[in-house]
């Protein structure tokens, strides 16, 4: 078996025979470039693993070239060499499709972890499919990751899943953004899971679930007796997640002084534990996920701007149900059957997924779903337990008597759509329905979060957000 190929591109002959130095003990064989001239030549009469380039050459640009090999050799990932504190030229090749980037003066230690993980990134790419539907059996088999939000043959969905599979193939910090109840923890673990560290941990986070005196320790960890309760040495999540993926959910609920501190961790990719006296190196990639606009809260002042560049170098929209209520049927079948599975698990009555009415088929595809995917699942499961004769009616749906399918066509988000004017309209219509809900409920929070098909937890957090009054509220 011959060894990996890499093409390394630098007009310094010095960074170059460290490179050749460095990889040839991995047993890795180099050709070196010290023009795009030069690596274009190669690249037309050889395949190469792996491509390392600087960013300023002779005759162009690297980032150039990192587009050039992104669309001609889309199997040959490509890192790029930047100056140290160079971010914004390192955000830039990271759009045009580098896999990654490493700083000058190079790290060994982090131009090895870099190596290997291009490498088997690009074994991945020779023996993977390229369209991720012929991807997902394998998926569910190994992991059981996927639910009914990747489901869908409708043209969102599609250009949904494939563009998760392309973003898997990098390692730029991705930004998830969509509404509660879409699947953004979904699509981050498929990311991860079609990307280079699929054998590493996925570490998913609540940011919003830490209390905030206990932030720097959950991520960082701590060393036993640094504070009152610290009885033993703790790993924190980031050293849980090293040499794979750390996922924050609810990225905009961190306070700013973890901000800062997280921040640091990503720019030198190293942590200190609470009371340690010495940094270690970690190794994760860095995926976030928010239903709020970042963008918005930087002006606001309540999101770092330098944090905000760093984790959001790529953004990926979650669509919203009522933007392919196409795939509602197909939906309704998956959640009826998995629903039936469980109860055949747990030897109840009935296994037979019930049918619905095309009556509520209607009703449902006009229906505005606040809570998405997830509360189309709370509906149907409560409709289930209501319906006679094993057919759902419109009736055992139980939906607000509000048609809200006009708010639907106002408010839906899109991609290019997801902007300030739009937070203003989305939190009105989200607040009326939150409303609606506890009426319902005669002020029952658990109750009214069953009504939204949402937890007692984010209801709570809607409540305080809107600063809504359940003593003041008329049932």
């Amino acid at each position: 078996m011959s060894n990996p190929l890499c093409l390394l591109i630098d007009d310094e002959p010095d960074i170059l025979e460290l490179l050749v130095r460095t990889l040839k003990p991995m047993d890795i064989d180099c050709y070196t470039a010290e023009t795009i001239a030069k690596a274009k030549e190669y690249l037309l009469s050889k395949s190469f693993d792996l491509c390392l380039t600087d960013m300023r050459l002779p005759d162009g640009n690297g980032i150039e070239l990192v587009a050039t090999i992104e669309q001609n050799y889309p199997n040959t990932p490509v890192a790029m060499i930047t100056a140290y504190g160079n971010v914004e030229s390192a955000v830039q090749t990271l759009k045009a499709g580098a896999f990654d980037f490493i700083t000058k003066p190079i790290k060994l230690s982090e131009l090895r972890n870099l190596v290997n993980s291009a490498l088997k990134l690009s074994k991945q790419y020779e023996s993977s499919t390229s369209n991720l539907t012929q991807s997902l059996p394998r998926i569910r088999r190994n992991k059981d990751w996927l639910s009914s939000q990747l489901m869908g043959q409708s043209k969102v969905m599609k250009n949904f899943r494939n563009r998760i599979r392309q973003l898997a193939r990098s390692q730029a910090p991705i930004t998830i953004y969509g509404e509660s109840g879409t699947g953004k923890d979904v699509a981050a673990r498929m990311i991860h899971t079609l990307g280079a560290r699929a054998d590493k941990p996925f570490i998913p986070v609540n940011c919003g679930a830490i209390p905030t005196e206990l932030m720097e320790s959950e991520f960082f960890g701590h060393k036993k007796g640094s504070f009152s309760g610290a009885y033993d040495d703790k790993r924190g999540l980031f050293q849980a997640a090293d040499g794979g993926t750390l996922f924050l959910d609810e990225v905009a609920e961190l306070p700013l002084p973890m901000q800062v501190k997280l921040l640091r961790a990503i720019q030198e990719k190293q942590i200190r534990a609470v009371g340690a006296l010495q940094e270690i190196p970690v190794n994760v990639r860095l995926l976030s996920a928010t239903h709020r606009n970042l963008n918005e809260l930087v002006k606001q002042g309540k999101f770092r701007q330098d944090l905000f560049y760093r984790i959001n170098v790529i953004e990926l929209y979650a669509p919203s149900l009522r933007e392919h209520v196409e795939d509602i049927p197909d939906f309704v079948a998956n959640i009826l059957k998995k629903v039936c599975s469980k109860n055949v698990n747990s030897k109840t009555d009935n296994p037979e997924p019930p049918h619905v009415s095309d009556k509520a088929i209607k009703v449902l595809r006009k229906y505005f779903f606040p809570g998405n995917v997830r509360e189309l699942e709370n509906i149907l499961e409560r409709a289930i337990t209501l319906c006679e004769n094993s057919m759902i009616d419109v009736k055992d749906l139980q939906l607000p008597s509000r048609n809200l399918q006009s708010s639907s066509r106002s408010f839906s988000l899109s991609h290019k759509q997801y902007d300030n004017s739009l937070d203003p309209l989305l939190e009105n219509v989200e607040k009326e329905t939150i409303l609606n809900a506890l009426k319902r409920a005669k002020g029952n929070k658990t109750k009214a979060a069953q009504i939204l098909g949402i937890n007692i937890g984010a209801l709570r957090y809607r409540i305080r957000k809107f600063e809504i009054n359940l003593d003041e509220l008329i049932i």
